[in-house]
């Protein structure tokens, strides 16, 4: 049996500290330990979420901030990394089905969601915008909610769930991925697309089409974490150990930096 890691070991010790978990969490083996012992982790991502895990079409490679931090993962516990797809109108139901250890791909923690599936302390953080294309006649925030204006977002998004009670006289449509809701604006099939921070970076760098406008005031600023399967208690404390150390040693910043998002990067 492999020797656990000082932050694994630590985890554990935070568990024994602060008390038993439930009776149904003693009953069954952590994942702390069995992950060592099948030698991989299995981590969830999503494939389309620009800069957080992000299929790069030149190369087919995930790339952004969760991929390389679940690399540190994988480290970190002596395992090797599996990455399991996702999308955000599944991945409770993945996690809760056990196709995955944790879910990394900063994901939005709401309370109603938190009645599924347990999420970490927050690494990140992040507002809504607007995305529109460039000379269209919505120029300011207050212009998108106004009859006639088509507004998309990501089917199972939290910025989804917002739109559909915060919108009163625009029209709003849920794009189920793997579309690209980016495509939608392009194609004039909607007038605005509804998204958080790392869609900013990727229309400054991809697109000179595309124009962002922020709230006049933040709106919906939401913390995002890791999450994981309830009833495991000793797994989420060395989730929590894993996000401390990595803000604690530069890790967290240092791949924030890395992919545009350290304005997200909670403080």
């Amino acid at each position: 049996m492999k020797i656990l890691s000082a932050l694994a070991a630590a985890a554990i010790s935070v568990c024994t500290i602060f008390g038993p978990a439930s009776a149904q969490a003693q009953q069954k083996v952590s994942k702390l330990t069995s992950i060592p012992q099948k030698g991989k982790v299995r981590v969830c991502q999503v494939p389309n979420y620009y800069a957080i895990s992000f299929r790069n079409p030149k190369t087919g490679d995930l790339e952004g901030i969760d991929v390389d931090l679940s690399k540190e993962l994988a480290k970190e516990l002596g395992v090797q990394l599996e990455i399991i797809e996702t999308n955000f109108s599944t991945f409770v139901a993945d996690l809760q089905a056990d196709k995955c250890d944790i879910g990394m791909f900063a994901v939005a923690a709401t309370l109603k969601r938190a009645k599924a599936v347990e999420f970490s302390n927050p690494y990140l953080e992040s507002g809504l915008y607007a995305i529109v294309k460039d000379g269209s006649k919505i120029q300011k925030w207050a212009d998108v909610d106004q009859p006639g204006v088509r507004v998309v977002t990501g089917l199972g998004s939290f910025m989804d769930d917002i739109m559909k009670t915060y919108l009163k006289k625009a029209t709003q449509r849920s794009v189920v991925p793997p579309a690209d809701m980016l495509s939608e604006l392009a194609a004039n099939k909607a007038d605005v697309y509804i998204s958080d921070y790392p869609a900013s970076v990727r229309i400054r760098k991809e697109f000179d089409w595309a124009k962002l406008i922020a709230p006049s005031e933040p709106l919906a600023v939401t913390p995002y974490s890791y999450v994981v399967a309830p009833g495991d208690q000793i797994w989420l404390n060395y989730i929590n150990l894993f996000v401390r150390t990595i803000r604690n040693d530069g890790r967290l910043k240092k791949y924030a930096e890395k992919h545009n998002l350290g304005p997200m990067v909670t403080k």
